[in-house]
């Protein structure tokens, strides 16, 4: 820890001082309690596109255009500009360097989408160590199509969604992916997970988990998928042993009617194995097997599957809940239940539903674990959470304390699970042990707020009566009078003190401004 707040005091003493072992990133990061954004240009002249994130190195601004048909992709540059006298800091800056131009340099434009198909701007996945950035687009979804085989009844249909794999560089596109009359959610991210070259996607329409590979040259390979067949050879397996059986069986086999899919077999079994092994008295294991699994068999057999994360190479991450609960905006009213399957072994390792204190224990001390951050990425490493922060933990024992239910604190925590891939910003000044603010206005998570009526102030967790910055979304002089609905986001870069608020008004322009330290 610093002795002194001065910078010029701590440079020197980073020069003479050695950190702990290991703590070394955690001192330097300290310097940002004195590098913060002090500057903000409002309304910033700039295109009008629809920003969605800086990449978690902080080299490009993925943007899209508003007609969501093309990818536009900005290179962060830092604002110069040259002043007559000897202090500049007095100095108004001059209105060339007042745009967005004097920030940000256009790598270039590509077009993904075709005149049916559009850009889904709320996913973007990037694969750091090739700085290749997975891109999706599709055509509108119907809640209407017609039950195909194979389906489940009650998801919607979209015609196609096709996923585009982009090297960041110069945009060329290396490689696509395309699936036809299914349903991804693509919102947020959602349906699709990135662990290192591994991504998977969820196909709730048929079920299906598509395992793939990014190759370092760019092509996305077919590993596996799980859901009617859990090994590779399974449905060669089985379709083998129906040729040699009668015409029945192969008709049944075809059709799918008279089977479970692989994965809820798998499922039914390790819930039976779990109920059985807790009563060791034959009599009363067949008394516990009755209340605890025939009569609840139907149900089990009715899950489908919402949601799935990468744990590591080997272990998935599995929700599963009602057919409503897959396709509802929110969860939080659904029972769900929660899988650990090793892929290796296409067993199910271990099963919880959402009001589990054992799976709550879990997510409140190995939270880190859960998010599955590639080894390689430095910033993401150090993403505040209630597993690696007192600050963070303080305040979610503070929650839990008032909660009036135990069991409903536990489901809406577990209402997270599995993590939404690379959804929160790496930025310092999210770090709860260098910073307090409201999180209700503004926190790591990259999604839109209602915006706020006054400038959101970050306060020196050390000095806990120094206001460090603050950030104002909106015009300088405030909103209407009308206070019609207004809602922000924040870009904030992932190393530098520089961020971008953009405020969205019902029939009004967008009002993007740009906070930098000058």
């Amino acid at each position: 820890m610093f002795r002194s707040n001065n910078l010029a005091a701590r440079v020197f003493e980073r020069q003479i001082l050695t950190p702990r072992p290991g703590a070394s990133v955690n001192l330097v990061r300290h310097f940002y309690e004195n590098l913060v954004p002090s500057c903000t240009i409002y309304d910033i002249d700039c295109p009008d596109h629809s920003f969605r994130k800086f990449t978690d190195d902080g080299q490009y601004l993925v943007s899209f255009s508003r007609n969501h048909q093309d990818l536009i992709v900005y290179r962060p540059t830092w604002l110069s500009f040259s002043c007559k006298g000897e202090d500049c800091d007095s100095h108004s800056l001059p209105q060339k360097a007042k745009r967005f131009d004097s920030f940000f340099t256009q790598l270039y434009c590509v077009s993904l989408a075709s005149s049916n198909e559009f850009i889904c701007k709320d996913f973007f996945l990037y694969m750091e160590t090739h700085q290749f950035g997975l891109f999706a687009t599709s055509t509108p979804q119907s809640h209407d199509a017609p039950t195909t085989e194979g389906a489940i009844e009650g998801v919607p249909s979209i015609e196609k969604i096709t996923f585009y794999l982009v090297r960041l560089e110069d945009g060329v596109i290396l490689d696509e992916k395309a699936f036809c009359n299914d349903f991804v959610n693509l919102a947020q991210s959602m349906g699709v997970f990135l662990y290192e070259d591994l991504l998977c996607i969820m196909s709730l329409r048929y079920q299906t988990i598509h395992i793939l590979q990014i190759w370092d040259s760019g092509y996305l390979v077919d590993v596996r998928n799980i859901g009617i067949f859990c090994r590779e050879d399974d449905e060669l397996f089985i379709n083998s042993h129906a040729q040699v059986a009668n015409g029945v069986l192969q008709h049944q086999v075809t059709q799918g009617t008279s089977f479970l899919s692989g994965i809820k077999q798998r499922l039914l079994s390790f819930i039976f194995c779990k109920i059985w092994n807790e009563e060791a008295d034959p009599t009363l294991r067949v008394q516990h097997l009755k209340k605890k699994f025939y009569f609840h068999f139907q149900d089990y057999v009715d899950l489908i599957m919402w949601k799935v994360q990468f744990l590591d190479r080997h272990h998935l991450l599995i929700k599963f809940g009602s057919v409503d609960g897959g396709v509802a905006r929110s969860t939080d009213q659904h029972p769900a239940f929660f899988a650990v399957y090793n892929m290796e072994t296409t067993e199910i390792v271990a099963f919880y539903q959402n009001s589990s204190e054992e799976l709550y224990s879990l997510f409140e001390q190995f939270y880190d674990h859960f998010h599955a951050n590639s080894r390689n990425s430095l910033h993401t490493s150090f993403i505040s959470s209630h597993s690696n922060n007192m600050h963070a933990l303080d305040q979610l024992w503070c929650i839990k304390n008032k909660a009036n239910n135990i069991s409903q604190f536990v489901k809406k925590m577990m209402t997270s699970l599995p993590c939404t891939c690379q959804s929160q910003s790496p930025s310092p000044y999210f770090d709860l042990s260098l910073f307090r603010y409201d999180e209700k206005l503004i926190s790591a998570a990259v999604r839109h707020r209602h915006s706020s009526e006054h400038p959101i102030k970050f306060i020196s967790r050390r000095q806990p009566n120094m206001l460090k910055f603050k950030i104002k979304p909106g015009p300088e002089a405030g909103g209407s009078d009308g206070r019609p609905k207004r809602i922000s986001s924040f870009l904030f870069h992932p190393y530098l003190p520089f961020a971008l608020s953009i405020q969205q008004t019902y029939m009004q322009p967008t009002v993007v401004n740009i906070h930098f330290r000058r």
